[in-house]
Formats: C-alpha cells, structure tokens, sequence
C-alpha cells in the first residue's frame, strides 16, 4: 500500500468530528505523489460527498477550466481540501473541525513535498499565513522554507460574484512563470541550501 492510500484508510476512517456521522463520503484528496502543485480548498460540497472526490461540483468544473488555461489537467496536480468531510449544510469548517484535520493535511505535505501550494479561499489561506486578507494577498507569491505559497480566491467565489472570475483567471496565468522559476532555482541551488522567507510582488 503506497504511503498516500495508507493515509487515505486513515482518513476515512476518522471519527474525531461529529460531521462524521452525516457524511456520504470522507473526500482525502486526489492527484499524484510526486505533484509539484498541490490546490488546498476548503471543504467538500454536496458533490464531493456523494463521489468521495474533490471539486467534482460547479466550483470543480471552473478549476479544470484554469488548470486547463496553464495547459495542465488534474491528473497532474493534487487537490485537497482542509477538512475531508462535507459540513452539514454546507457550513463553514468549524476551528475545531479544522484543527482535528490539520494533521492529516499535514501529511499530504509530507508525503507530496509539491512545489507550490495553492490555497483556494480564506480558509486555506488561513492555514499558512494566519491573518491575511484574501482581499490583498491574492495573486502575490510568498517564498518559505523552500515552497511557494501563492493565495486565489476559490472558483466558488467566481459563482457568487462574477466580477471576480477575470480576477481568478488572471491570477492562474501567473503559475506557469511562477513553477519554471522554481524548476529553474531546484536546478541552480546549493544541496542543503534553506530558502529564506520573501514575498515577491508581481505586477
């Protein structure tokens, strides 16, 4: 059993919420382990409860349209969510319920090591850099410990508000730039050399 399928039977095994009792599915998350993108979202929707996968609903159609903008496909990056099973009613995550999934998102970066991660709304967003506004950050690259964390806003948010799917797309164009400067400083640096913290403005 590979190490992600290990955590996955983890995952769906999980019982530390008591979401777990209304859920269809628990949703891990799906992509290969040697991704070099790994998309971190909120949670699952009424969708990726039924089928046990992430962003298979509206919100999932808008995302393999960007992905396929930057000329990937999904079977190329990881998606997950924050927490792996379906809030009643679609409710926000509670801090608890986010707390008790932490470490198994924890190990998806172990297990992944990606590249770049890119955090889909403010939830995720929270996880890395805790008190930023979604508003301000999005679309500018932060450098730490070696990974590129890059904020957007989540495809849903294009669904509610249409203004902000111009915003969206324009922000997935910078990836492919941003993921070639990465290949290209994995290529260049030093063995052992630790990154230090930058946040790189992008016009």
């Amino acid at each position: 059993m590979s190490a992600l399928n290990e955590l996955y039977a983890g995952i769906c095994a999980c019982r530390k919420c008591e979401i777990f009792r209304t859920r269809t599915r628990a949703v891990p998350g799906e992509g290969p382990e040697n991704a070099e993108i790994m998309f971190i979202g909120e949670a699952p929707g009424w969708h990726e409860d039924q089928q046990g996968r992430p962003f298979v609903g509206s919100a999932g159609q808008f995302l393999d349209a960007l992905l396929k903008s930057i000329g990937l496909s999904r079977q190329q990056v990881y998606i997950t969510n924050v927490i792996k099973t379906r809030p009643p009613d679609n409710r926000d995550p509670l801090p608890q319920e986010i707390a008790n999934c932490r470490p198994w998102l924890d190990r998806q970066l172990e297990i992944i090591k990606p590249k770049m991660i890119v955090t889909l709304g403010r939830f995720s967003l929270g996880q890395f850099m805790p008190g930023s506004a979604i508003s301000k950050i999005h679309g500018t690259a932060v450098k730490k410990d070696g990974v590129l964390y890059f904020p957007m806003y989540h495809p849903a948010a294009a669904l509610h508000q249409g203004s902000l799917r111009g915003v969206i797309q324009s922000d997935m164009l910078k990836i492919p730039g941003l993921l070639a400067g990465l290949r290209k400083e994995t290529e260049v640096a030093p063995v052992g050399q630790k990154e230090e913290t930058q946040q790189l403005k992008l016009l």
